[in-house]
């Protein structure tokens, strides 16, 4: 039987650290980074209505509530949906990080501490895929899908799809370090990272395929760094490239 690691403790005291704990080695937020981008790309935009796919424990949702009348959190994880919603509710959640071997140290993520508590009504949360995602999904004016392709298990169908819960001019913005496992994409689902007809085809080039029928690319990829902490000494330390979208059919 596989267990989904995004389902274990060690998983979601990870990512409750990686959203609300501290920074690592200069690196800002990430949840935090990209809400901001988005928020820049939404300067002069509508802002009634945002879509987090892969939200995790929510950070990215709720800085996105500072701007946006109504933010929606979707994760397959039904932990972090859980998580995501008890921070709502009660406003801190205490999670435990390792330290090394069988030592930790107890935390507590807190809305208060960011500036959060009085938005988090405009939040929702709910266990639902990317890649089915309700009839009730419609509408918004931006969908940011953090770090969340290269877990799905058919990406193609996530993009050739996703134009349709946006509004026409509506922005998709999506980050993901294009770190392809068949553990979670099949190889034959692959949209990149291969070679085909003796060229390289990468997973930007694959995303630019699928997309090109109703977006147009409207800023240069950008390199987003985030560090997670695993124990006191050891951390992962990737770089996401930030892609930006507008749909224009």
């Amino acid at each position: 039987m596989n267990i989904n690691p995004y389902e274990t403790d060690e998983l979601v005291a990870q990512y409750l650290d990686f959203h609300y704990g501290n920074s690592y080695f200069d690196v800002k937020n990430y949840p935090e980074k990209c809400a901001e981008l988005c928020l820049q790309l939404m300067a002069k935009g509508s802002k009634r209505k945002a879509l987090d796919l892969g939200c995790a424990v929510g950070r990215t949702s709720f800085e996105l509530a500072r701007e946006f009348d109504e933010v929606v959190g979707v994760d397959l994880s039904a932990r972090f949906i859980e998580c995501a919603n008890q921070l709502k509710e009660k406003g801190s959640l205490p999670y435990s990080v390792t330290d090394e071997g069988e030592l930790s140290t107890l935390h507590t993520a807190q809305l208060s501490d960011r500036q959060l508590q009085q938005i988090k009504g405009k939040v929702s949360f709910y266990q639902e895929d990317a890649c089915n995602l309700g009839a009730h999904h419609q509408d918004y004016d931006l969908i940011f899908a953090g770090n969340l392709l290269d877990r799905l298990q058919n990406p193609e169908q996530f993009l050739s799809s996703v134009h349709q819960y946006l509004s026409m001019g509506g922005i998709l913005v999506m980050s993901s370090p294009y770190t392809l496992l068949a553990e979670y994409t099949p190889r034959e689902n692959w949209i990149g990272g291969y070679r085909i007809d003796e060229k390289n085809m990468t997973v930007l080039e694959g995303i630019t395929k699928v997309l090109d029928a109703h977006f147009t690319m409207i800023n240069k990829p950008l390199d987003v760094p985030f560090v997670i902490r695993e124990t006191k000494r050891k951390f992962q330390h990737t770089i996401a490239q930030l892609t930006t979208w507008r749909r224009i059919r």
